[in-house]
């Protein structure tokens, strides 16, 4: 496994996307476990494209993506930003993502400044000390005769280098044909501090979004996930909202389930809480999800 000395680093300057006119920006992709581009790195560096047009006292409060095409991973990644709307107390902005003349993926995001409100939340749920679970290095080799090709838990470790993120049951992949209850949970932090930067922790938060929200579908079916070859999938829209500030180098749980699957499609809805207990952000997915046809 070739591992870069600090995965972190290289995640950020992933985020850290190229200004080649006032509201276009180019980006460029990591390695991926498939042969397309990682969905969660588009939405975070759209994220990052619409972020860097809006006053720094405007956070984002909600995002809503569809993926429309897979990402090549060896080309550049050419993100457009319309300004839709500048008001009083919300902004608002539209990106397309666009390869090879095509666009790949769309994001309408909103910004609003900061104001006092009516304030509740639904409860933290319970969940052991993160401290307490093995890392994904202690984990996965437990799961390496799983996978047909032995080079997948490397791979596994090295793209999740950058985030310490730790299942608190097994996932889909460690107990193959066993149905469960279709819910999941992970803690997860980055594997190094980070800046201040509100903007920098919600695009990292949206990366890691993406990693697990459909397990919850495949632990309803018994079935293990791409890695073990008896499902396809893709992520087909993802949305966002963010309630509280958070810090994405600190223990987030990210408490998901899955409310339904059918048409070949699987829905996961989650809530990711600080280690306090404050819901800091709400997140549902839909994706393709399917048997292969023998």
């Amino acid at each position: 496994m070739n591992e870069s000395p600090d995965p972190l680093l290289d995640l950020l300057h992933l985020l850290d996307l190229e200004q080649i006119e006032r509201d276009i920006f180019r980006g460029v992709s990591r390695s991926s476990l498939v042969p397309r581009v990682f969905g969660g790195q588009v939405a975070a560096q759209a994220l990052v494209a619409a972020g860097r047009t809006v006053p720094a006292d405007r956070g984002a409060h909600s995002l809503h993506a569809y993926f429309l095409r897979a990402g090549d991973p060896g080309a550049p990644i050419v993100y457009s930003v319309d300004r839709i709307r500048d008001g009083q107390s919300f902004t608002t902005r539209r990106v397309v993502a666009v390869q090879h003349g095509q666009p790949i993926f769309h994001l309408s995001a909103s910004f609003q400044t900061y104001e006092e409100g009516m304030e509740h939340q639904a409860p933290m749920p319970a969940a052991p000390d993160p401290e307490t679970l093995p890392s994904a290095a202690e984990m996965l080799p437990r799961y390496a005769d799983r996978f047909s090709d032995p080079g997948v838990v490397d791979r596994l470790i090295e793209a999740r280098a950058a985030v310490d993120l730790r299942y608190v049951d097994a996932p889909p992949f460690g107990t193959v044909g066993e149905a469960r209850e279709p819910r999941s949970q992970v803690w997860f932090r980055t594997n190094g501090k980070l800046a201040d930067d509100p903007l920098l922790h919600v695009c990292l938060a949206t990366y890691v979004s993406d990693m697990t929200l459909l397990d919850s579908v495949l632990l309803a079916h018994g079935r293990g996930g791409w890695a073990v070859g008896d499902v396809v999938g893709a992520s087909l829209d993802h949305a966002m909202w963010f309630h509280r500030p958070f810090r994405a180098d600190e223990w987030l749980l990210y408490d998901q389930e899955s409310p339904s699957a059918s048409g070949g499609r699987g829905l996961g809805q989650a809530r990711i809480y600080t280690a306090d207990g404050r819901l800091a952000i709400t997140v549902i997915q839909e994706g393709v999800v399917r048997v292969p046809r023998g």
